[in-house]
């Protein structure tokens, strides 16, 4: 018998050849990641530093996109700032910041990423139960669940004070189970936050509570009312999935999670084409660190699974900042000036009116949020033209008042 040929060393595997379709989806999902922002003139020069950086395009495979995270705004342990960093330097070119019941952390993350060149996805984790209920405000119903957990544990013997909770959440955070957890370890009922949630809170523990949750069915409507992309996450969690996500798809879900740091998770891709829903995923990152945790942008999604959600979410997200825009043109108002800022760094009516001449207000903000293409489906025009005037106004009414 022959002996086998020994590998030559320095050798290494060749990389399977990208197809016609893989190609035209990465060239498609870069144009997008990785965008050219307008010039801006002279007079706008004090208002480009809320623009991306512009980024040189990458060579090989590889787009990262991050679709679901979490920042200390919710259940997180990070700043939306560091959470930008840690995923700038893990190589994530498109981050979407998902925490829970809340998007007040989306702002401070759209700043720190223009700094870096990575692109922000406003999302948000809504919790939802599937069974009708009072659809009351989310936000208060995490209060509500918080001080539940609270009572729940006082009758256990464990004295836990809200006002240490609130502390530890921080100022306009709904607090949520890892707040309790991290104040139980502070004040010695517990070792640390994984035993808080193994002996008490986990959701099968004698201090776990519900808030007022909605009816999932509402929230998927809800976001595809206000141009969002709705998603089922956790879909393994379910007991009955098959059947909650045939009713989710009725009311209008468009993805499900299927990818996980360690694979696809069994079964879940069949239901997902069984539905015609978009599968994607994410690391479900929240920075508590230790073995169990994946690190932001561990989950990589196939060029073609990214092509498929930026195409549907595209014009979606088009038609959405479109609204925004005619609802100002129709009613030149501060809070209508003020949605369009939002997708910018510019916050109020001053700074606007100090820092632009209106002409170019909209490209600039737009910019954060839109490709050049997508730019060029949205009618702005009419609202340049009415911007102009009521920067003109404001100056105007400032130097009246200095007067």
């Amino acid at each position: 018998m022959g002996s086998k040929k020994k590998s030559k060393p320095g050798r290494s595997k060749k990389k399977p050849k990208t197809s016609a379709d893989q190609a035209l989806a990465l060239d498609y999902v870069r144009a997008w990641a990785h965008p050219t922002p307008p010039e801006p003139s002279a007079a706008d020069a004090d208002a480009d530093d809320f623009l991306p950086v512009q980024v040189a395009r990458v060579g090989g495979g590889d787009v990262l996109f991050e679709l679901h995270s979490h920042s200390n705004h919710s259940d997180g342990f990070l700043s939306p700032s560091a959470l930008v960093e840690r995923a700038h330097r893990n190589g994530v070119k498109v981050l979407a910041l998902t925490d829970h019941d809340t998007m007040a952390g989306i702002p401070e993350a759209v700043s720190a990423a223009s700094k870096v060149g990575i692109r922000i996805i406003p999302g948000v984790e809504i919790s939802a139960l599937y069974n009708p209920s009072m659809l009351l405000n989310i936000r208060d119903g995490r209060y509500l669940r918080a001080k539940n957990m609270l009572a729940k544990l006082n009758k256990l013997k464990v004295l836990i004070k809200w006002e240490h909770v609130t502390k530890i959440a921080g100022e306009g955070v709904a607090p949520g189970r890892l707040h309790v957890a991290r104040a139980m370890v502070e004040a010695g009922y517990v070792e640390n936050v994984r035993q808080a949630f193994n002996k008490y809170l986990g959701d099968d523990g004698p201090a776990y509570a519900r808030g007022s949750e909605p009816f999932a069915e509402a929230v998927v409507q809800l976001i595809s009312r206000t141009g969002g992309i709705s998603t089922l996450a956790h879909p393994w969690s379910l007991k009955n999935p098959d059947a909650i996500i045939r009713s989710l798809k009725g009311a209008g879900l468009n993805a499900m999670e299927v990818y996980r740091s360690d694979g696809k998770v069994d079964g879940f891709s069949e239901l997902a084409d069984k539905y015609g829903l978009l599968k994607v995923g994410g690391s479900d990152f929240h920075g508590r660190g230790g073995k169990d945790e994946s690190d932001i942008g561990t989950v990589k999604l196939a060029i073609t699974t990214l092509c498929g959600f930026l195409k549907m979410a595209r014009p979606i997200w088009s038609a959405a900042m479109k609204d925004i825009l005619l609802k100002f043109a129709e009613e030149p108002s501060s809070a209508n000036l003020g949605n369009i800022l939002k997708f910018g760094r510019l916050t109020n009516a001053e700074d606007f009116s100090s820092t632009n001449t209106g002409t170019d207000v909209v490209d600039f903000c737009l910019s954060s949020w839109l490709s050049n293409d997508d730019m060029e489906d949205v009618e702005r025009e009419e609202v340049r033209l009415k911007l102009a005037h009521y920067a003109a106004e404001q100056q105007h009414q400032l130097h009246s008042h200095l007067e």
